[in-house]
């Protein structure tokens, strides 16, 4: 059996070769870049199935390696970071960040979240295999295309992180019906997802910003509830 790869970018030695050991024990093959350039070009051509992802690199920050790796890929990407302020996990995700861990983490959580990116990544491409029939849900001024990630509004293209196209999909693959957010969080990030339902309500908010309520069609907040895409 081939060990899956994990790509660790981060220039604390310290840290990048500790995670590598447990990654390691778990049969994990591991490689590390200490600098954002240098982690851009070993994610090209070691070709790696998850990425591990500091934010305060020297050359690039993660943030710009994450965009250029959303640009190439939809590898779960894990983004590890001392900074643990709201706006700096928020940010990550809207970028394509798959999960954010704050400095200092147990290594045994760690490890977890890795797993469970990997299993959602391995469900989403049996689910969606590459020669499946494209998968667009169609509106009034709305075109949301699953196959090749992407959104057209009003005749232009819209620039969306992964994670936000895959819930304006899902909602209005379903329209008029109601999701919780812990629904959402489930179908969009894996019920093993380790987080919470703020991850939703942020999601929400960035997609609304970027796309209009339409006289045909809205994303609605039901209150105490969820969220739903209502025709009208």
């Amino acid at each position: 059996m081939i060990n899956q790869k994990v790509l660790i970018v981060d220039d604390d030695e310290n840290i990048a070769e500790l995670i590598a050991l447990y990654l390691n024990k778990e049969c994990f093959d591991t490689k590390i870049s200490a600098d954002g350039r240098t982690g851009v070009e070993d994610f090209k051509t070691w070709n790696p199935d998850l990425v591990l992802l500091d934010i305060m690199l020297p050359v690039m920050d993660g943030y710009q390696v994450c965009r250029e790796i959303r640009s190439l890929s939809q590898v779960p990407i894990i983004m590890l970071s001392a900074k643990g302020e709201v706006f700096d996990k928020v940010l990550g995700l809207e970028l394509g960040a798959d999960d954010y861990l704050a400095k200092p983490f147990d290594t045994k959580e760690l490890v977890a979240r890795v797993k469970a990116n990997l299993r959602r990544k391995k469900i989403e491409d049996i689910n969606n295999p590459a020669d499946d029939d494209a998968k667009i849900v169609a509106f009034p001024d709305l075109e949301v295309n699953l196959t090749n990630y992407s959104v057209k509004y009003k005749g232009e293209f819209v620039e969306m992180a992964p994670k936000e196209i895959e819930l304006l999909y899902f909602l209005a693959s379903s329209p008029n019906k109601v999701f919780t957010r812990e629904q959402l969080l489930d179908n969009i990030w894996g019920y093993d997802f380790i987080g919470d339902t703020r991850t939703v309500d942020v999601h929400v908010k960035r997609v609304r910003e970027k796309i209009n309520d339409h006289e045909h069609w809205a994303i609605n907040t039901v209150w105490g509830v969820g969220y739903k895409f209502e025709t009208r």
